[in-house]
Formats: C-alpha cells, structure tokens, sequence
C-alpha cells in the first residue's frame, strides 16, 4: 500500500507539473510582444473636430428650424388674414396701428392704459394689405381725419 501511495502521489506531480513546465518551455518559444503603433495625432484631432463641427452644425440648424417652423409653415401657402400693416410711435408707451383684416383696415392706438379703436379705414385692395407695405398717404389722411373729429 506504501508503493500505491508513492506511485500515486508521483504521478499526481507528474501531471500538476507536466503542464507548467510545457507552458515555460511555449512562453520562451514565442517572440516578445511589440506593441502596436499609436495612430499619428494630427489626422486624429482633425477627425475628432470634423465630428465635433458636424454635431454642432446639426443642433444649430435644429435650434433654428425650431424657432422658424412657423414661418416656414406661412410660406407655403396660406397669407395670414390679420397683419400689421403700419406702425407709428407716438412717443413714451403710445402708438398707433394700422391694422389690417382680410380687406378691412382698422386705426387702432395703444397706450399704457390700454387698446382702442379710432376708427375704420377705407378697404384696402390685396396688394396694399401685404406686410412691410407702407400706406401712407391713407395712413396720414386718416390722422387728420380722426385729430380734426376731436
């Protein structure tokens, strides 16, 4: 039984270290590791802020289609009904407005204590009621009227 535990116990340590000392002799079989070249720096910060400037470009142009969408939507098709046509400030918080409505024209004035209406204008055709057109001449015939009327 002593022979059994000598062989045993022996070829126990034959195979605990049989492995070991294959995996020595590999190790010294194969080269050095090398390891691998870095990547040059210039042509990786040129990539890296092309990404930076197109993820920017990108919110930008979001944040401003955000903004506009609404006029965006106004020029395809439909011209508003209700525009400003012209504007005159009068001084500290008074103003007064022509406002215009489909064909209808209004002399509205606005002050601190609040908005009212002065009188109706003569209808305007489609091409004075366009926005940024100044009227004038009706503008100023209109004042008249209403600062002679008081």
């Amino acid at each position: 039984m002593k022979n059994f535990s000598i062989i045993g116990s022996a070829a126990v340590s034959v195979f605990c270290l049989l492995p070991s000392a294959l995996a020595q002799t590999t190790n010294l079989a194969v080269a050095p590791l090398v390891s691998p070249s870095l990547p040059e720096v210039g042509p990786s910060v040129l990539r890296i802020l092309g990404a930076l400037a197109l993820v920017i470009g990108i919110f930008l142009g979001g944040v401003w289609l955000f903004r506009n969408w609404q006029r965006l939507a106004l020029q395809r098709g439909h011209r508003p009904k209700l525009n400003i046509v012209e504007t005159r400030p009068l001084g500290g918080r008074q103003a007064l407005y022509v406002v215009g409505y489909e064909q209808g024209r209004f002399l509205i004035a606005s002050s601190p204590s609040g908005v009212s209406l002065l009188s109706h204008l003569p209808d305007a055709s489609a091409e004075e009621t366009l926005p940024g057109e100044k009227n004038s001449p009706a503008f100023s015939l209109a004042l008249a009227q209403m600062l002679k009327g008081k």
